[in-house]
């Protein structure tokens, strides 16, 4: 049996609403930065300047920077995986749906990331537990797609389909950086992959998108700004830090925690409005989430069990 996971006390709780906060908010500061730029041009300011915010952290610690041709290899994949290319389906599903949906349909991230590990990692077996919750989170954005998107394809479903296509980056992001990474100091490798992402989205942005422009309007600025210091740079920091107080599975509650923040400032701020079928579908991905994690569905039977 796996030891149980540490306590979240009130400190590690604030943190984790923080964290779910910044990034909750990447999904708000990216429509507003949507209004006068494309989201790969969008996803290049992101990880640059962030890049360059965790390199003053990486040499401020002292931290050493690899030279090995092979672990920057790494690092790109990771970069890949991790930023450039679920950063670039999520902007680009957000031309066509809300903001408050796609943090909803990002939510899949843990649920199919336990099975993509349970298959992939020989220390995290795929249980029957996971294939179920994998099952209800498939089925909660079965609901919020509505049960036709099979047979009557359009903009607005592929849009979504590329949100659950950067959950499922996400989830071999997960598995990479645990095979190969590992050895390294997390915010080296954080600061790693946001170059390599940066060198991946410099052509993709400049050759579907042009040149970079820096004529925006501050609005924009500031929401560009608030994605690269506040939802990436700083989140990674935080997000190392609650890893290390509570363990990776309390951190998988922020996975819950970030689609209300997004709702509430784009319905605050954006005027979106969230129907029916997301609000039931994100309630099936919660439930799926819930029995992944297997800690909730413990303590109603008087104990905690693991798969």
């Amino acid at each position: 049996m796996t030891p149980q996971a540490p306590n979240i006390d009130l400190k590690s709780g604030l943190l984790l609403l923080v964290l779910a906060s910044v990034w909750g908010g990447s999904f708000f500061f990216a429509e507003i930065a949507l209004r006068e730029i494309g989201p790969f041009t969008i996803v290049l300011y992101r990880v640059f300047l962030a890049a360059v915010t965790l390199f003053v952290v990486v040499r401020w610690k002292g931290i050493e920077i690899p030279r090995s041709i092979k672990v920057w290899l790494c690092y790109l994949v990771m970069g890949a995986l991790n930023n450039a290319i679920p950063f670039s389906l999520i902007f680009w599903g957000q031309v066509t749906i809300d903001s408050g949906l796609a943090s909803i349909l990002n939510g899949t991230t843990a649920v199919f990331g336990a099975v993509v590990a349970g298959l992939l990692l020989v220390d995290e077996r795929l249980t029957a537990r996971k294939i179920i919750g994998a099952l209800f989170g498939l089925f909660g954005v079965a609901v919020i797609m509505g049960f036709d998107a099979l047979t009557n394809f359009d903009l607005r479903n592929l849009a979504q389909l590329a949100i659950l296509g950067a959950a499922l980056s996400y989830s071999f992001a997960g598995v990479w950086g645990k095979r190969f990474l590992g050895g390294y100091s997390p915010v080296m490798n954080a600061f790693g992959m946001l170059v390599g992402s940066t060198l991946l989205m410099i052509p993709v942005a400049t050759l579907t998108e042009g040149s970079p422009t820096l004529t925006l309007s501050v609005e924009v600025w500031a929401s560009i700004s608030a994605l690269a210091f506040l939802s990436t740079a700083f989140a990674y920091l935080l997000y190392f830090k609650i890893l290390a107080q509570v363990g990776s599975a309390n951190l998988m509650l922020v996975t819950l925690l970030v689609p209300p923040m997004a709702i509430g400032l784009s319905v605050t701020f954006l005027n979106e409005h969230i129907g029916t079928a997301a609000w039931i579908g994100f309630a099936f991905i919660a439930f799926g989430l819930a029995i992944t994690d297997g800690r909730l569905l413990g303590k109603l039977k008087g104990k905690i069990t693991y798969g």
